[in-house]
């Protein structure tokens, strides 16, 4: 009886009914928990533009991005989790999906641990590698060390929904991550707002949020007669099959997540030398940039998952349709964005302070980055399929050619020499996701990312 519970609560047969509804019904949990879990830094920088200064602003920026660098293995695992856990699932294959979980858990514990120390070790180190302006050092670290010490709740958090995402259920983790922000609002205001701790405290909120997230995960899960049993010690053990396709899988993610990141902290390396307002203006901007974005990332989150059942169920064609039909839905979210964005730049960076100086770098840098919404939604539900059907080292190469050739020598040169400033260092993101479009494009129409990675055809 606990078996057939346990199907009927957490698993979700994405390869069967009609894609239109089973992707809306699927990608709709993603786009909002997607969104609300992004709440998590950018209450931080709503919150300490309102009642902190500049320096706590680019502090709370800086210290976000060197913290999200360790979070890109959590994520980069947890995609390769997802695309085993749905192709298990599609194919029936119930004792490697117990191995799978197994091994998630155990891997990122550890990578968990080794991430905190380096972060610890090296902090200091790294802010200056990337200039934070010295005004804003001292919060910086601050930041830093406690969202550090708070790695292994992110981690937690992306294992544990990246096993119900693969298993087809959306809802748990969006109700999950709600609670977890609205615990991170409200500390937010009361450490930063009341008690004055800037970034220190919005640091603090941050990781108190995050462990919520992770115990309501767990509570959740053993007390609903969940496939894997977290209280046996026994159930947490790495299986080498399964941990080289982990990594066979998630590693390309991983890497190519790192790749991104250290792409956009080259941009904001470049902003901190054009000044404090600066500083403070491409964190803002990078904020609302990911909210812009952000639907048409979940709808690829969901994508994959279902074209991950569908290919495990061979299906090629539905995975086409469910690619086809993410598109469209990213398009119809992020085309007004883009319009908004076009429109009321100032009036929507105002939203995380008033200081005019931020703004005024902010508007600049937005007036081209923003065209980047347009070409995203093409980009990254493409690239949803691909990984769907395992072929993540074809979104890895992809993406570190137009993150680090492409991305970093046209920021450095539109700024310089072009549109001098915030204005050709924001032209420098769109330049490189138009060429990550064509190479997906091509691969696509090429028919490679048919060709079986993890689940070979039926025997």
């Amino acid at each position: 009886m606990g078996n057939v519970l346990a199907k009927v609560t957490f698993e979700n047969n994405l390869s069967e009914g009609n894609v239109a509804k089973k992707l809306l019904k699927f990608a709709a949990p993603f786009i909002i928990s997607n969104i609300i879990q992004s709440l998590y830094n950018v209450v931080d920088l709503i919150v300490v533009g309102w009642f902190g200064n500049r320096p706590s602003v680019a502090a709370v920026n800086n210290g976000s991005q060197l913290t999200f660098l360790a979070t890109c293995f959590a994520i980069g695992i947890s995609v390769g989790a997802t695309v085993l856990i749905g192709q298990y699932l599609g194919a029936g294959k119930r004792e490697e999906l117990k191995k799978t979980i197994g091994t998630l858990i155990v891997s990122l514990t550890v990578i968990a641990a080794v991430a905190t120390m380096l972060m610890v070790i090296f902090k200091e180190p790294l802010l200056r590698l990337i200039g934070i302006p010295e005004e804003a050092f001292s919060e910086a670290s601050d930041y830093l060390l406690v969202t550090a010490l708070g790695t292994i709740f992110i981690f937690g958090y992306n294992a544990l929904s990246a096993i119900m995402r693969g298993m087809g259920d959306s809802k748990r983790p969006l109700i999950f991550v709600v609670i977890a922000c609205v615990t991170n609002i409200g500390l937010d205001i009361l450490f930063v707002a009341v008690f004055k701790m800037a970034a220190l405290g919005a640091a603090i909120a941050t990781v108190i949020a995050q462990a919520v997230s992770v115990v309501l995960c767990i509570i959740y899960l053993t007390k609903n007669d969940f496939i894997f049993d977290f209280k046996k010690l026994s159930s947490y053990k790495v299986d080498g099959e399964n941990f080289k396709m982990l990594f066979k899988v998630g590693f390309p993610t991983m890497i190519q997540q790192v790749a991104t990141n250290l792409s956009f902290l080259f941009l904001t390396a470049l902003a901190n030398s054009f000044g404090l307002a600066a500083s403070s203006a491409i964190g803002i901007v990078g904020k609302f940039n990911g909210f812009a974005v952000l639907p048409a990332i979940a709808v690829s989150s969901a994508i994959s998952a279902m074209c991950a059942q569908n290919i495990g169920a061979e299906q090629n064609e539905r995975a086409v349709k469910t690619m086809t039909t993410g598109l469209i839905l990213s398009y119809a979210i992020t085309v007004p964005i883009f319009i908004l964005t076009k429109i009321f730049p100032s009036q929507i960076l105002s939203i995380f302070g008033n200081d005019p100086d931020i703004i005024a770098e902010g508007v600049k840098y937005i007036e081209f980055f923003s065209f980047d919404y347009l070409l995203v939604p093409l980009f990254f539900c493409m690239n949803g399929l691909f990984i769907g059907s395992g072929h993540t080292t074809f979104s890895l190469v992809t993406n570190m050619i137009c993150s680090i050739f492409v991305r970093v020598p046209a920021a450095w040169i539109f700024s310089n020499y072009v549109f001098v400033g915030m204005r050709g260092l924001g032209l420098g993101a769109p330049t490189s996701t138009l060429v990550s479009c064509i190479f997906v494009v091509v691969f696509f129409f090429s028919g490679r990312w048919k060709k079986r990675v993890i689940i070979k055809k039926s025997e």
